[in-house]
């Protein structure tokens, strides 16, 4: 047996296995097999050895046990060395150089079905363990782990090619491959488990796109879809209806463009995204009308940006739209002349999700140098007429509705973050400054220098105000309330100025930071 080749075939998925096998066989290699893959490759005329007429042992427990076996082991992991080769010669172990694996689909089981019992009967267990020792004896052994790598591994076969560098990528394939396998399985008994952050933890991702390129050019990238059992609102979940592949700029906003779309999906609402935050954002009585006041509130910015649809876009809306450059749109539904339209700009990107009540994702990581930081999703969205006014005036009727709105925008925008709001329209978005009262003042010169009037207009601050200042420069413009989270230790500073200009304030007890 030393001195004759073999190849372990043991795969789930058996497409395209039969033909491999025959080349394998023309190549000189013995094939062993276990039940299913077995069965297939003799009716299929294939002389195949069963695995249990190697081992001498029959496969136990419901074929739970087939491949565990030190005479299946050995023959994959013995090394060429002296001392190997004379052990595998004196217990008859097999000479195995080829190890083609695919595993149970325990995925494909979870989202099928509840059944908890069929679910654990698809935890593979021998088939990583044949990965692992594969892999690990790559200087020796070839492992297969994708039906896409079949042809591949035969024509080098064939060529002579079989080198260290090529068994060493499929090696890192198959050790990638049983790690998002095993991460995958931790993912789905988490949803048992009451710790949420557990001391070790594996991610399970799947690459779906090649990017390309990152942030700039000279970066590569490439996107990669994280496993969850929950039905998850997402770019990757939609389908892109015309124009070429996304850039990761464009994924990173148009994220952020469906998050709010979410947030308003019972409204007729229009957003703006540019550099991943809000340039403008309106509701109406028609989307129509939502485009116009989130375009007016910042034309410039609105070059190049992303555009996100709470409803079905209609011819009329597109036709404006097109009006402007614009990178990607994204919303549920188009009218079919609506996309004729938008296909006439060829570097738009034309996205539907159709499924905006699907949650977001439950955790969001951000990455560090040699880390990541794992928190829950900021889904918490006030009532804004629960909490508490903390000034003599109450805000009116139209002061609600436009505080509701501006405080759900502000939730998009980066800290320190300010909104100010007019009937159901941002006028004035800044955010990412160092200080509150710089936000305030470049939120107030923009809004004056698009042409709005900040008379009877409401402001939204992510942040409470440390200071009376703020205060002042709104009440200036004619800003007539606010909303804010309060808990500083001079809030009553900022109440007194409110009070002495008849702004009503309402504190929300919630901050919203967006690093």
């Amino acid at each position: 047996m030393v001195n004759e080749k073999y190849a372990l075939v043991s795969v789930y998925d058996k497409e395209g296995i039969v033909e491999f096998c025959r080349n394998l066989s023309d190549l000189g290699y013995k094939i062993i097999s276990t039940s299913g893959t077995y069965k297939l490759l003799r009716e299929s005329g294939i002389e195949v050895i069963e695995v249990s007429s190697i081992t001498g042992f029959p496969e136990i427990l419901d074929g739970r046990v087939k491949t565990l076996h030190p005479v299946i082991h050995g023959g994959i992991l013995y090394r060429d060395k002296e001392d190997h080769k004379s052990q595998i010669a004196t217990y008859g172990i097999p000479n195995i150089e080829i190890v083609v694996v695919n595993l149970y689909p325990f995925e494909g089981t979870v989202r099928k079905t509840s059944n908890l019992e069929e679910i654990v009967e698809n935890i593979d267990i021998g088939g990583p363990t044949l990965v692992r020792s594969a892999a690990k004896n790559f200087e020796r052994v070839l492992v297969v782990t994708d039906k896409s790598d079949y042809s591949a591994v035969i024509e080098r076969l064939r060529n002579g090619e079989n080198t260290l560098e090529f068994r060493i990528n499929l090696a890192t394939k198959a050790f990638n491959h049983i790690a998002r396998y095993d991460a995958v399985i931790a993912s789905f008994f988490s949803n048992y488990s009451s710790e949420k952050f557990p001391e070790e933890t594996a991610i399970p991702l799947r690459k779906i796109l090649s990017l390309r390129y990152g942030e700039n050019p000279h970066q590569s990238a490439s996107a990669y879809a994280l496993f969850t059992l929950d039905k998850v609102l997402s770019v990757f979940s939609g389908e892109v209806l015309w124009g070429k592949e996304l850039s990761y700029n464009n994924i990173l906003d148009s994220d952020v463009a469906l998050e709010m779309v979410k947030a308003f999906s019972s409204e007729n609402f229009c957003c703006i995204i540019k550099h991943n935050t809000p340039s403008g954002a309106g509701i109406g009585r028609t989307l129509y009308e939502a485009y116009e006041k989130a375009f007016k509130c910042d034309p410039i910015s609105a070059f190049g940006g992303i555009v996100g649809f709470s409803q079905k876009v209609t011819k009329e809306l597109a036709e404006r739209f097109v009006e402007t450059f614009y990178e990607v749109v994204i919303a549920p539904d188009y009218e079919d002349e609506a996309l004729g339209i938008l296909k006439g700009k060829k570097n738009l990107r034309i996205i539907r999700v159709k499924n905006l009540d699907y949650q977001h994702g439950r955790f969001e990581m951000r990455s560090i140098n040699g880390g990541v930081l794992l928190q829950e999703k900021d889904s918490l969205v006030e009532e804004i007429r629960r909490c508490r006014v903390v000034t003599t005036r109450k805000p009116s009727e139209d002061e609600w509705l436009d505080l509701q709105f501006a405080w759900k925008v502000v939730m998009f925008v980066k800290s320190n973050a300010i909104v100010i709001a007019k009937n159901l329209s941002t006028i004035g978005i800044c955010g990412g400054q160092t200080s509150r009262i710089d936000s305030v003042r470049i939120a107030i010169e923009k809004a004056k220098r698009m042409g709005f009037s900040l008379e009877k207009a409401v402001c939204a601050s992510e942040a409470f105000f440390p200071f009376k200042d703020s205060v002042e420069l709104l009440a200036k413009e004619g800003i007539t309330a606010i909303i804010q989270p309060g808990g500083s230790v001079r809030d009553d500073e900022s109440i007194e100025e409110a009070n002495r200009n008849g702004i009503a304030m309402v504190f929300t007890g919630v901050r919203h930071f967006r690093h």
